[in-house]
């Protein structure tokens, strides 16, 4: 049985399939509201929405349709998981309701069973347990969004891209989708298409026959082989030599390849995973991708927001990496001190999350104090002639009214009066250091 509160909402109108969706789901346990309409379901859903573990929403229904219901309850604070159940020519659809927050779709007819498994992964305690289990990227609004998405993805076999500048942890991002899908005990192969040689890349990814050409004294099992029933992820994608692009573009349409200098085809079970810094969506020219390509890697997208952009995770990123890094170190280090922690606030981060990485690696290994400080954090500034380690207070300054600015902008959604009453200062003040600090653009763009 599951807990008392473990309760779904389901809208459907077909009284079949509807009451045959009920009697299941309360045979295992649920507890189960039904209704007919999508009015219906509007009108209560907005009354009860904390309740809900999960709605299950047909698409096509009598009044309204299933992603009208959706947008209406998506402007609530809290609104439960959705999961809709289509027609085959609905896909699209579909795909575009995922991408609006919906966590998964299911074509008719559907097995029970696979029903009922996708309805225990994408019901509102998944999400909480995963993150209790330490599968999470960070703490800001920003990263917290990628997060929903790699959950809503999970469940699902299409291709992924990821995109983000350098060193923002889509690697990372695409780890965690490997762990918290159904491959997440099948290998995980990561293959960087910027750092291998154009013309051993082919033969790296699809692997040869023995006699393939010079040097090829037996046959090479190549990354998508290898990759078996799990994730091949492709990092820096956008560097992939045009001709290789071709013979993607055909794994995935065929679901098999060939080994070069192969005849026999292999059958590709894996799913795939790309990454990018580049943007894609600028095609064309002697160097760029290959459009078909694009969109058949780009079905499901997700974006890792710099770390400029997310200054809540940067003192959870630090304490994470100073723990790995003091496991590996006899040095007795205690934690940052406050200055420290300050300064990491308002360096910029050129090289994201891995620049900070590798700086608290740095700082554990040369410290000579049991607390990390800012010069060793950032030693290129007391190297200076007459420099010194300290942070400027304006510096400072800005940058906590900036991330106080940031929260209470990201809890109104972006409403000026109400965040202004939040911060306690008018709207004229709060508009000018909106525009000082940049986020007046931001908040009209999103508009």
């Amino acid at each position: 049985m599951l807990p008392d509160r473990a309760r779904i909402g389901l809208v459907e109108d077909d009284l079949v399939m509807g009451g045959s969706i009920v009697q299941r789901l309360e045979l295992e346990g649920w507890r189960v509201t039904w209704w007919q309409s999508g009015c219906e379901a509007i009108s209560e859903i907005a009354g009860e929405s904390d309740s809900l573990d999960l709605v299950i929403c047909d698409v096509c229904l009598p009044d309204v349709s299933g992603e009208v219901v959706f947008n209406e309850l998506a402007k609530l604070p809290n609104i439960p998981p959705f999961m809709f159940v289509t027609g085959h020519g609905e896909i699209d659809q579909a795909v575009r309701l995922m991408r609006s927050g919906a966590v998964d779709f299911m074509t008719k007819p559907f097995a029970m069973d696979e029903f009922l498994r996708r309805i225990d992964a994408g019901r509102r305690t998944m999400q909480s347990q995963l993150r209790l289990n330490g599968y999470c990227l960070g703490e800001s609004a920003g990263i917290q969004r990628a997060e929903d998405l790699l959950h809503r993805y999970a469940a699902h076999d299409l291709p992924v891209l990821i995109t983000g500048e350098t060193g923002s942890g889509k690697e990372v991002a695409a780890r965690l989708l490997h762990q918290i899908s159904s491959r997440g005990t099948e290998p995980f192969i990561a293959v960087n298409c910027a750092a291998i040689p154009a013309e051993l890349l082919e033969s790296e990814i699809f692997g040869h026959e023995k006699g393939a050409f010079t040097g090829a004294q037996a046959r090479h099992l190549g990354y998508a082989e290898r990759a078996g029933k799990g994730t091949l992820f492709l990092d820096e994608i956008g560097d992939m030599p045009l001709p290789l692009q071709a013979k993607l573009l055909r794994l995935i349409e065929d679901g098999s390849f060939h080994r070069v200098g192969g005849e026999t085809p292999v059958v590709f079970r894996a799913r795939i995973v790309t990454a990018t810094h580049r943007d894609l969506a600028q095609r064309g020219g002697p160097t760029g991708f290959r459009e078909d390509l694009y969109f058949r890697l780009a079905v499901l997208p997700i974006h890792i927001p710099p770390l400029r952009e997310r200054s809540e995770d940067i003192d959870w990123l630090m304490d994470r990496f100073l723990q790995n890094a003091a496991a590996r170190s006899d040095t007795c280090i205690r934690g940052f001190s406050a200055l420290a922690r300050e300064a990491a606030l308002v360096h910029p981060w050129p090289g994201n999350v891995r620049e900070l990485r590798n700086r608290v690696d740095r700082a554990v290994a040369l410290a000579t104090n049991e607390w990390i400080m800012p010069g060793d954090l950032f030693p290129e500034h007391a190297s200076k002639p007459g420099g010194a380690a300290f942070v400027p207070l304006a510096d400072v300054r800005d940058a906590a009214e900036r991330r106080q600015i940031e929260r209470a902008l990201e809890e109104t959604g972006g409403q000026i009066a109400k965040a202004a009453a939040l911060l306690s200062i008018s709207r004229t003040t709060l508009w000018e250091k909106m525009t000082r600090f940049g986020l007046a653009e931001r908040v009209r763009s999103e508009t």
